[in-house]
């Protein structure tokens, strides 16, 4: 294998020269502009940036939630731009999990069905070993009967977080995971995060607007106005949202 080969294999998701815009004419607004990223396999990366950055689109466009205007976008090994609606479907749900800010938990089905709906779906058993070490690890075995109403918002976003590991993908996009919880929660699901990189070498993507948030993160990348403004070690969040601030 080449050295070129092996750096293409430890990229679990890659964007090149992405552009997304949306409208036409005048009117045309160009949320992500020749935007090129690498992210690599069992690493936590967090996309920062204000508010119409892009960085919700990018998400998108990396977890073949959206498609680019132009360039293309590679998940573990598949270009997704070539890829029709069918294919693209079963794409995310064979390699993709995700988790939202909202939960978006289905409230007829108790903890342990939430959780294991991924494998449903898919018509796949679920391994028990693998079953029982993430429960334990999320810390919600105690709740598995309880319907999501039965839940704090916390110990839903815990649901939520085993299910999108439920199927080892082979990435994880995380949307603002703790926009609705309080600092506690927050925190110990960031942890969570951080120990299926460490522990279950998960690929971790996270877009958030905290700054304490991609603290736990490897790598930090922050968006403006559709473009990459920094690119870096995830250590250095504050130094680097002033340079960005400042523009050097």
């Amino acid at each position: 294998m080449s050295a070129a080969d092996s750096n293409l294999q430890d990229k679990i998701v890659a964007a090149d020269s992405v552009c997304r815009r949306y409208g036409e004419g005048p009117a045309a607004v160009e949320a992500l502009t020749d935007v090129t990223v690498q992210f690599a396999r069992g690493r936590f990366a967090a996309i920062m940036g204000p508010s119409g950055s892009g960085k919700s689109t990018l998400m998108h466009i990396l977890a073949g939630l959206d498609r680019p205007t132009s360039g293309t976008v590679t998940l573990d090994g598949t270009e997704l731009t070539g890829l029709d609606d069918r294919r693209l479907t079963l794409l995310r749900r064979d390699r993709v999990g995700f988790i939202f800010q909202t939960f978006n938990l289905l409230p007829v089905l108790s903890a342990q069905e939430n959780i294991l709906l991924p494998l449903s779906i898919a018509g796949r058993k679920p391994e028990r070993e693998w079953f029982d070490r993430l429960i334990d690890t999320i810390g919600i075995r105690d709740r598995l009967s309880h319907r999501p109403a039965e839940l704090s918002g916390g110990q839903q976003q815990r649901v939520a977080v085993a299910r999108a590991l439920i199927s080892r993908p082979a990435v994880v996009f995380a949307d603002e995971p703790t926009g609705n919880l309080d600092s506690k929660a927050s925190g110990d699901v960031l942890a969570l995060l951080r120990q299926a990189v460490d522990d279950f070498s998960q690929t971790v993507v996270m877009v958030t607007h905290e700054a304490h948030a991609a603290g736990f993160a490897d790598r930090l990348i922050l968006l403006s106005d559709g473009r990459v403004a920094h690119d870096g070690d995830g250590s250095s969040v504050e130094a680097a949202l002033e340079r960005v601030k400042s523009g050097d």
